[in-house]
């Protein structure tokens, strides 16, 4: 427990400087309740998941009843408590089944508060997840995808954002630069029906201009840059939705195609894994 100098009234944190607690010191308290806080969220919805899910994840069997439970405790306490009032992204996160998007072994894992590797990570290269479901679901509702939308899904990675998305939009072109994850992708999306989804493999950085323009280009991953190469790719009136700068300091933006120019503004703090490709050049120094 952090104590307060001898002299220090209760109550008071503005004494004089000798006799108060330091701002360091406050705000390492300040860090480590925020930290306890997730954490005892993750350990809420461990201990809310039923059993059978995590017996089973333990023995390479787990069952389709508990996976239900597991979804709803998700969209319950991760999705609709975060301002996600779109009631199609609610029905399709209850509906999907994020565990068939994981690594073999990891499907346990599926519905936590997490960004859920899929890849290991490589020298300079952060490995690829699936974006925990409280930042998809709102980057989603923000590009406020309509029912005849065209969609660009950079980074779909194993195909997850890309079923959302096709819940929602009238075609989707989910773009991946793995093979590895673009083969799943397409396993996945044809395993769960899904007819509106196309996967392409090519650099993440330069999209898909085959199919452009798009009317909602989604980003699932962080940038360091502002994506304006992707944003011409727009069409008049699109949005670009992306995590954009370096953590902490990272913002969730979204970027509407207005004639020739582009602008962005934020709409929540978000940090999210840095997709290849998209990090800031290394910075000059005298």
């Amino acid at each position: 427990m952090m104590r307060c100098r001898p002299g220090i009234v209760k109550g008071q944190f503005l004494a004089a400087p000798d006799q108060r607690c330091t701002a360091s010191a406050l705000h390492r308290v300040r860090d480590t309740l925020r930290f306890c806080c997730v954490h005892h969220r993750r350990l809420a919805f461990l201990h809310g998941l039923p059993q059978g899910v995590l017996r089973s994840h333990a023995a390479g069997l787990p069952t389709m009843t508990d996976f239900a439970t597991a979804r709803r405790m998700m969209v319950d306490g991760q999705v609709r408590t975060s301002d996600v009032t779109d009631l199609r992204i609610v029905a399709a996160m209850l509906e999907l089944p994020r565990e068939r998007f994981v690594p073999q072994g990891k499907a346990g894992l599926a519905y936590l508060d997490l960004d859920l590797p899929l890849t290991q990570a490589k020298p300079g290269q952060a490995a690829r997840c699936l974006l925990k479901p409280m930042v998809l679901a709102k980057m989603v509702q923000a590009a406020a995808v309509a029912a005849d939308d065209h969609v660009l899904d950079v980074g779909c990675a194993t195909g997850y954002s890309s079923a959302l998305l096709a819940r929602l939009a009238g075609s989707v072109i989910a773009l991946e630069e793995d093979e590895g994850l673009a083969r799943l992708a397409r396993e996945n999306l044809a395993a769960i029906g899904v007819g509106n989804a196309t996967v392409v493999t090519g650099p993440l950085t330069q999209g898909w201009q085959g199919r452009a323009p798009y009317d909602v280009i989604f980003v699932n991953g962080a940038s360091e840059i502002v994506p304006h190469a992707l944003a011409r790719q727009l069409k008049e009136g699109g949005r670009l939705v992306a995590v954009v700068g370096r953590a902490p300091a990272s913002q969730a933006m979204v970027y509407r195609c207005v004639g020739s120019d582009i602008s962005g503004w934020p709409i929540f703090d978000a940090a999210a894994p840095l997709l290849p490709g998209f990090s800031a050049p290394p910075a000059f120094v005298f």
